[in-house]
């Protein structure tokens, strides 16, 4: 029975993948731009949500229990995400695609090792791969988008250099909300079908001003506050490379392309998605949706993980007393760290039950890269010990490294040590895919989001009278 289940499960992965792939090799499109692609897709997509209602629209997705209820909604299914889905074997798909299949099928700009966002972006929002000018056509649209208004400039330069660079973030999104298209055409009286034109406009217009926000708050609180400018002869990743200052390392400019598309989507119920899309239900525009959703990101249980990670490490060379500890120090650290009531960071996922496959893109450029690297090293023994000294200890249902047990590292390694803005670069990559499924929300008429909720009393009372 279980062997049934199991194959069974496989194959019909194995034949999403298939589909997935047929898709992706068959589709081609005389669309000359990502905005004329989507609106040809929208009918498909309408009549195929109309469908689905339809014929399943009275099925039971799954159960719910009183401990989901009270352990953060955890498992409950209760909300579409068509831009990515979360396997636990397998990692996140991004339209039915691996990791390794995105890098190996998105195409790369001139001489770089890693696909960009902009390509991801396409994928995200079609569900096709794009051509190199496709990808192109988007690096040239947020490259042409790139600007700020001198208001938002000067709020951001007159923040102290103590507010956390988070709250700067999601305070000069808000700020850029000024300039929101949406809003002004939902004051004229736009269509409900046509909401979803100039949420996309603020899509692309927020996405390109990204780089430039993060960028200042970057220079203005670690560095000397002199900032640069868009080039745009480079794609996205070389222009957020180049503000940040590492415009002399292309192998920054590679992580740079590799951490904005790992990070970019993972299913719609992890906080800062769930925000975005939560707000945005309510028809706040993106910018109103996507500070929200940068404010639950800078929650210490959702984007601070690789901070944590990377200050762990460090305080176990410190307290080791060197910076190539052996493999038994590293083991006896661990399980000291677990007596004491604390946990591995960087260890465990809510969904996986396998290395995370963003974990194993960031490992794959260390050991090209960085292969001597001290603190590559330590990760790499971490890799080694922990799953067995977890699963030893009994009490992690998943002992495989997640995403952030690597990323603090390689940053790092290249000079961008400061912790509290690895945060800040996790916001500007997942707007590249809540902004996506943004869009579709409003293509597809999405209804507001309003679930039941419940007291203590009333869950008591609902089955002890029975």
């Amino acid at each position: 029975m279980f062997g049934l289940r199991s194959t069974t499960a496989a194959s019909a992965r194995s034949a999403n993948k298939l589909a997935a792939l047929a898709r992706f090799k068959s589709t081609s499109s005389s669309a000359t731009s990502l905005k004329q692609r989507v609106e040809q897709l929208i009918p498909e997509k309408t009549a195929e949500v109309k469908d689905v209602k339809q014929k399943y629209g009275d099925r039971v997705l799954g159960e719910t229990t009183v401990n989901m209820a009270y352990g953060g909604m955890r498992g409950i299914k209760g909300m579409i995400w068509d831009t990515s889905l979360l396997d636990a074997d397998e990692g996140i798909r991004f339209r039915g695609l691996s990791i390794p299949e995105v890098q190996q099928q998105l195409p790369k700009p001139k001489g770089a090792t890693e696909t960009t966002p902009e390509a991801l972006f396409w994928l995200l929002l079609t569900g096709e791969i794009p051509t190199a000018a496709q990808a192109q056509s988007i690096t040239d649209e947020l490259n042409s988008r790139a600007s700020l208004p001198q208001f938002v400039i000067d709020l951001i330069d007159r923040c102290p250099s103590t507010l956390h660079p988070m709250s700067q973030l999601s305070l000069a999104v808000n700020a850029l909300q000024h300039d929101s298209q949406f809003a002004k055409a939902y004051h004229a009286g736009i269509n409900r079908k046509d909401y979803w034109d100039p949420v996309f406009e603020d899509s692309l217009d927020l996405l390109a001003k990204l780089p430039l926000v993060a960028s200042r708050i970057y220079r203005n609180v670690f560095k000397d506050g002199k900032h640069g400018s868009i080039d745009a002869s480079v794609d996205y990743s070389q222009n957020f490379a180049n503000l940040l200052g590492f415009a002399e390392n292309a192998e920054f400019a590679d992580l740079m392309r590799l951490y904005l598309v790992i990070h970019s989507d993972h299913e719609g119920g992890n906080v800062s998605a769930h925000t975005t899309h939560l707000v945005g239900s309510a028809l706040s525009d993106p910018y109103l949706s996507f500070a929200a959703g940068l404010n639950g990101l800078a929650g210490p249980l959702h984007g601070l993980a690789n901070q944590e990670v990377l200050r762990w490490i460090i305080k176990m060379q410190e307290e080791i007393g060197t910076d190539t500890p052996t493999e038994d120090q590293i083991r006896d650290y661990c399980w000291a760290t677990l007596n004491s009531g604390r946990v591995v960071p960087g260890y465990g996922h809510a969904v996986l039950r396998k290395t995370d496959p963003r974990y194993m893109a960031q490992r794959e450029f260390a050991q090209k890269n960085l292969p001597q690297d001290n603190l590559f090293k330590t990760v790499s023994a971490l890799y080694k010990i922990v799953p067995g000294v977890l699963t030893e200890h009994g009490k992690t249902k998943n002992p495989w490294p997640n995403v952030d047990a690597h990323s603090g590292v390689l940053l790092r390694h290249y000079g961008l040590v400061e912790q509290d803005f690895y945060t800040v670069l996790f916001g500007v990559s997942r707007a590249f895919g809540v902004l996506s499924q943004l869009i579709w929300d409003r293509a597809l008429g999405f209804s507001i989001e309003r679930p039941k909720s419940l007291t203590t009393e009333s869950i008591r009372a609902m089955f002890e009278k029975k």
